[in-house]
This record gives structure tokens, C-alpha cells and sequence, in this order.
């Protein structure tokens, strides 16, 4: 059971995605864990072979504990006990009886208009776990064919997103924030920056773009703090066992608000090094994920640095909480109009109020002072972004 964040002492098995002999790679999705924040996904790390399951669906199983085992290829694989079934989610489904492949013509169901499913329909709905009585055919007179199956195999479905617990996650952040302020000798900064350069780019860049594809501030933001990163490696990274280790990837954690409350803040890999078009549509993609219980451990574990942006909810600042193993958090507030000086002259100027709260045991004020005037300074050269 992987540590999903500082506060996760333990987890639910919700699902299998994977049996005993199937054949896994590295970065594939193996099983859905329930937590206080939900269901996450679980990648496996190791390439090889599932060879035994260790812990059946429904169970609470603390950090730590082995879930399965993984042959290496080429490896024998050990034969699962006889009293472990196939792995099936622990969230009570229709029951389905097995039933031999049937031709085109047969009904799949007792009762059911004569509907009609391929035998390799059947077959690959019986390996993946799909239920055919609730697919639509796009086959022959609307027989259910190989693709149907696999473009439910795609969709979400709903036995994978266990009901949210808010009270268990207000709790589970309060004990993370808690041994934040506890144990982390923080200290805070604060700049204001002319947004003026930023927000004209903008406007030049999605000029003529549909609103799907236009940038917004906040992957502007993003992508600044995590190149300013690349100069200040002090703030990116993890303090475990009484010292500090440098990430050598930046990966950004990005606070998202959840529907009906809670929190999460998962990880844009490689920030740092995705173009702004890439970096919306992944920040996009993470929000929708975020909402919809769809995030997957390596987001969750991953996060090197987090920034967290509460400007559009009308706030001016926000100064964070570090989330442990990380070191540091940065904060922006909304776009204002103020008077600016420039050039002598007041003008009303577009700027934006950045904080930062970082971990005293590994950089200091002066350190992090160099980190936002590099935020700043980034953000008068948008174009270079």
C-alpha cells in the first residue's frame, strides 16, 4: 500500500484492474485504493507478471503492507491458491453467469430482447469484467462487437468511485496541517508583481482561439514557478529522515479545490518542461480528474513543490501550510487594478500578490527572496516562457 501523502496512514483495496498472470509495465494502472480523499488509481512500478494477490477487495490495509506480487519476466510465476477467486471489484455488482460463447444470433440475456454479441465480444467482456447487458451495440443490426466492449473498458465506471467521506478528509488535512506547523520551522515572504506583460501576452496568444483552447493566467503561473525552480533547487524537493534530498524533476503540485469541499493538490509531471498549450490542457485534465475520482498515486506522491491560487475566489493573498515531505509552498492571490509606478509616473497597472512559505531547516529568507524576484522577473518576459 503506497503512501499517498503525509497524512495517509492506511487504505481500502476497492479494485483489481489486474489478475494473477497477467502481464504488467511499469506505469500501469493496477488496482484503485479508497482513501480520505477518495479513490486513487495505483500504478505498479516493476515490469513482470502478477503471480499472487496478497489482499481481496474490501480491505483495509495500512501503509506499507504488500498488496501483491510481481514475478520478473522470464520468471516462474507461482500458481494463485485455489481458495483466492479471480479479483473482482468489492463493490456488489449484478451477478453474471458464465456462459459459453454464443453465436451472433443468441440472446445474451434470459428475456431480453434478441440482442447479439460476437464471441470475441463475450470473450474480452468476460476478461475485462464487463457487463453486456448494459452495452449498446454498434455491429451488424446492433450486435455488440470487440470495440463496444473496449470503449466501456475505457469509461469510468461507476463501481470506481467509492462516495467521498468530506468529514474524514477534513480530518486527514487537519492532521497533515497540524504536523506541518508542528514540525516545519517555517517562514514566509511576500511580493507584489506587475501582471501587465503577462495578461497582454495572453491576450495576444488567444486572440482568434476557441475558449477549449485558449491559456489562462493560472498555467502561466505554473509554468513560471516551476522554471524559477530549475535556479532554486533549495525549494524542490523532500525533507525525510532529518535530511534533504534535491528532486531532479520538478513536479508541480496544484491545489484543487473539490465539488461540495476538501482539497487536493496532485502533480503536473515535468512541469517545467511542458509548452503553456500543454500545460493548460494538462491542468485541465488534472481539474477534471481531481472531481471526478480519477487521480492516480504517482500525482498524489509525486508533487515536488505545491502552488496554490485562491484569485478566483476573490482573495488578494494567500500565505500556505507546507505539505509534508515538501519544503515549500507558493501562493498567488487575483489580479488587481492598483496604482504603479513606472518610470516615475502612477499609472494603473494589473498586479498580483505572490507568496511564499518554505522550510527553514533547508533554505532561508534570502534564498527564497531570490526565488520570487525570479518569479517576477519571468513574468515581465512572458513571451520566453
Amino acid at each position: 500500500m503506497p503512501s499517498l501523502g503525509a497524512d495517509m496512514e492506511a487504505g481500502t483495496l476497492v479494485e483489481w484492474l489486474k489478475k494473477p498472470g497477467d502481464a504488467v509495465h511499469r506505469g500501469d494502472i493496477i488496482a484503485v485504493v479508497e482513501t480520505q480523499k477518495g479513490a486513487i488509481e495505483i500504478e505498479v512500478f516493476e515490469t513482470g507478471v502478477v503471480s499472487e494477490i496478497l489482499v481481496q477487495p474490501g480491505t483495509k490495509v495500512p501503509v506499507g503492507q504488500p498488496l501483491a506480487q510481481i514475478s520478473a519476466p522470464g520468471e516462474a510465476v507461482k500458481p494463485p491458491p485455489a481458495a483466492v477467486a479471480p479479483a473482482r471489484p468489492a463493490i456488489p455488482e449484478k451477478p453474471r453467469a458464465p456462459a459459453p460463447p454464443l453465436p451472433l444470433s443468441a440472446p445474451t440475456v434470459a428475456g431480453e430482447a434478441r440482442r447479439r454479441v460476437s464471441p470475441a465480444a463475450r470473450k474480452l467482456a468476460a476478461e475485462r469484467g464487463i457487463d453486456l447487458a448494459g452495452l449498446k451495440g454498434s455491429g451488424p443490426g446492433g450486435a455488440v462487437i470487440s470495440n463496444d466492449v473496449a470503449a466501456a473498458t475505457r469509461k469510468p465506471p461507476a463501481a470506481r468511485k467509492p462516495g467521498l467521506d468530506l468529514a474524514e478528509m477534513r480530518k486527514a488535512i487537519g492532521a497533515a496541517m497540524a504536523r506541518s506547523k508542528r514540525e516545519i520551522p517555517h517562514y514566509y515572504l511576500g511580493t507584489t508583481i506587475d501582471l501587465s506583460r503577462a495578461l497582454a501576452f495572453l491576450e495576444r496568444t488567444n486572440a482568434g482561439r476557441t475558449p477549449d483552447r485558449r491559456i489562462m493566467i493560472g498555467a502561466v503561473l505554473i509554468k513560471t514557478v516551476a522554471l524559477a525552480l530549475r535556479r532554486a533547487p533549495t525549494f524542490n524537493g523532500f525533507f525525510q529522515n532529518g535530511s534533504f534530498a534535491p528532486s531532479k524533476a520538478i513536479h508541480v503540485g496544484v491545489a484543487v479545490a473539490l465539488r461540495g469541499g476538501g482539497l487536493v493538490a496532485p502533480a503536473i509531471h515535468d512541469t517545467d518542461s511542458l509548452s503553456l498549450d500543454d500545460l493548460m490542457a494538462a491542468t485541465r485534465d488534472l481539474v477534471e480528474r481531481s472531481r471526478s475520482g480519477r487521480l492516480r498515486g504517482s500525482e498524489m506522491t509525486d508533487p515536488t513543490i505545491t502552488l496554490t491560487s485562491l484569485g478566483e475566489r476573490g482573495v488578494d493573498s494567500v500565505v500556505g501550510v507546507i505539505f509534508p515531505p515538501q519544503v515549500a509552498i507558493v501562493g498567488f492571490g487575483r489580479p488587481a487594478l492598483r496604482p504603479w509606478v513606472v518610470e516615475g509616473r502612477v499609472e494603473p497597472r494589473q498586479v498580483l500578490q505572490a507568496s511564499l512559505a518554505a522550510d527553514h531547516r533547508v533554505s532561508d529568507g534570502h534564498a527564497g527572496a531570490l526565488f520570487l524576484a525570479d518569479i517576477d522577473r519571468m513574468l515581465q518576459e512572458p513571451d520566453k516562457l
